[in-house]
């Protein structure tokens, strides 16, 4: 048991010593998620400011600052309080002789970086497109991701309003993604997170990007806010689930873009429970409720 506290404490206090140093800037630049964060944040916020696409939109949108705050609770605050249970994990699957090599299908250790991280890319956003189909699909989960869809102004700080409890649900599979990956180092995997940080901020902030020709592969602000339509095609239950890829969506038939005026009202039916505040949506999902 002792190893296990010992555990950790090291890694929740190794999380916040790194999370510390990076607000201080004592990492290397290309791995300071934090303020790589705030600078994708400022600089997509600025083209809403000067590229607006609904201009009656206020620059501080409805739950702007409530919005923000969820970028740093989820991407850090949450980190810190979860890295020692991840850890503990870490520790129980050795005892279990498993190891990262256990998971691995292919071994792409002899390719190019640049390859091993297009694979990267390519199969960990597969794995969030899945499971984001299941958020919507099963009502035990769709509870918890009421609070992403609960927004009612679209903007980029919108990105990463979600539950703590979606953390719990896409990090396993993202993990095993990483995993079926043999010889694959994350030394460079920075370059995906902040890839993947600026397409989803674009997906949803006010201005109107579809990438021409590419907008079959690659997800736009007009496909993704068909995606928080309050209004949806009779019978389903939800439409295009690309995270920065839009192909899983047109492969699958669940691609939806009738117009692209931008004009459309977002939430879902009976999001006038969401409660508020983000100490109530804290604790939003556990108790079940009509669909």
């Amino acid at each position: 048991m002792e190893k296990y506290i010992d555990a950790f404490v090291n890694a929740f206090m190794g999380t916040v010593q790194w999370t510390w140093k990076s607000i201080i800037f004592e990492v290397p630049w290309y791995t300071n998620y934090f303020w790589g964060l705030v600078a994708i944040s400022l600089f997509v916020w600025g083209l809403e400011i000067l590229f607006p696409w609904r201009k009656e939109q206020s620059i501080f949108r409805r739950d702007f600052w409530l919005d923000a705050f969820y970028m740093f609770f989820n991407f850090f605050i949450f980190a810190i309080v979860i890295s020692g249970v991840y850890k503990i994990l870490g520790l129980l699957f050795g005892e279990f002789g498993l190891t990262a090599k256990s998971f691995a299908i292919v071994d792409i250790a002899a390719w190019p970086m640049w390859a091993q991280l297009v694979v990267f890319f390519i199969l960990l956003d597969f794995v969030q497109w899945f499971t984001h189909v299941l958020l919507h699909k099963y009502r035990f989960l769709w509870r918890f991701h009421k609070v992403h869809h609960s927004v009612k102004e679209m903007g980029f700080a919108a990105h990463l309003r979600y539950h703590w409890m979606e953390n719990i649900f896409y990090k396993p599979l993202k993990t095993f993604g990483v995993l079926i990956l043999g010889g694959f180092e994350p030394e460079q995997a920075y370059i995906v997170h902040f890839a993947a940080v600026a397409i989803g901020h674009l997906n949803h902030a006010n201005i109107k990007i579809t990438w021409g020709p590419l907008k079959y592969i690659f997800n736009n602000p007009v496909m993704h806010l068909y995606h928080h339509s309050y209004v949806l095609p009779k019978g389903s239950y939800g439409v295009n689930f690309g995270i920065s890829l839009s192909i899983w969506d047109y492969i699958f038939k669940t691609n939806y873009i009738p117009e692209d005026s931008g004009t459309i009202t977002i939430g879902y039916p009976g999001d006038e429970k969401m409660p508020k505040g983000f100490l109530r949506q804290l604790i939003y999902g556990f108790k079940n409720d009509k669909r």
